[in-house]
């Protein structure tokens, strides 16, 4: 990739954000499916027993996420490019651009040279979570050390893959309603989502590498930390709070263990990161990986890898 003498500026979550909430997005909001359909026994349940219903103020929020995650990437859309370039720049550590489509994409952990093919199940949020986790300041020191994993000579998984697959837990969570107290309680619904995708994220992260799991293992790691995160959201929420503020402290959060060579917080957000490794390993020669963009829709709330 050769130096641009204009490239092109980082993007916020809350800029990208913005872009969506002034957007009409009402033909994706036609298709959005916020709950879980439930009949008969299943419903009087879950009325009598299950979690409390999100607040009618926040059901415009509620849907939006869901529409964001039926669209598609938009290559003309100029704020779509730059949420890609943004994450691209955050996780190598560059300040320059880089191509559209290309192989270099492969390097970040998608699965081929165009990452909108790995987005199809769950549209453009798989990207606006990614972007939220290395933006902002106190979950990129967590994201630079998920990246450098997944970069693992044995260890290795594809770090954009699997971040989608957290966006999709996160939603199946939200659209099961587990997550409706703690967004009834804080008063939002995308503050919420975001801070219990990377607790699922973190969980995934400290259970891959203190148990040595490998590409062999991500389906049975997936289906785990989906059924765990359903049934203790609220757990998973503070377990991520903790390490944020034990991290923050300057001590080694539970969970972890001490790397000298980790990569240190960035002081802020315009500054360039600390370089992360390129390297691919062995991945991808003996493990055919599946997107999540190619389950069938009726096993949208099963645990799959990757």
């Amino acid at each position: 990739l050769t130096e641009d003498s204009n490239p092109t500026p980082l993007i916020s979550f809350n800029e990208a954000l913005q872009y969506f909430q002034t957007t009409d997005l009402g033909d994706l909001l036609k298709n959005i499916q916020p709950t879980i359909r439930r009949t008969g026994l299943a419903a009087i349940a879950h009325f009598l027993f299950g979690p409390p219903r999100l607040h009618r103020e926040l059901l415009e929020e509620r849907d939006l996420v869901f529409a964001i995650a039926q669209c598609p990437v938009d290559n003309i859309q100029t704020v779509h490019m730059r949420v890609l370039q943004t994450i691209y720049k955050r996780l190598i550590g560059t300040r320059l651009d880089c191509p559209r489509y290309g192989s270099h994409w492969e390097n970040v952990g998608f699965q081929g040279t165009d990452p909108a093919t790995d987005l199809r199940g769950t549209g453009f949020l798989g990207l606006m979570h990614t972007l939220y986790f290395v933006m902002d300041p106190e979950t990129l020191p967590l994201a630079r050390d998920i990246y450098k994993l997944s970069q693992h000579p044995t260890q290795n998984f594809p770090f954009c893959v699997m971040s989608i697959n957290m966006t999709r837990i996160a939603l199946q969570v939200l659209r099961e309603e587990a997550l409706s107290k703690e967004c009834n309680r804080r008063q939002q619904v995308v503050g919420v989502l975001n801070e219990f995708y990377v607790a699922t994220f973190l969980h995934v992260y400290q259970l891959w590498k203190n148990q040595q799991k490998t590409i062999a293992d991500s389906g049975f790691v997936l289906k785990e930390v989906e059924l765990f995160a359903k049934k203790n959201p609220k757990q998973m929420l503070r377990r991520l709070e903790v390490f944020l503020k034990e991290r923050q402290a300057g001590g080694v959060p539970r969970g972890t263990s001490p790397d000298p060579q980790a990569p240190q917080p960035s002081p802020s957000l315009g500054e360039r990161g600390a370089k992360a490794g390129t390297g691919q390993g062995s991945r991808g020669k003996e493990m055919h990986f599946t997107g999540v963009c190619d389950l069938p829709p009726d096993m949208e709330g099963e645990a799959r890898l990757i």
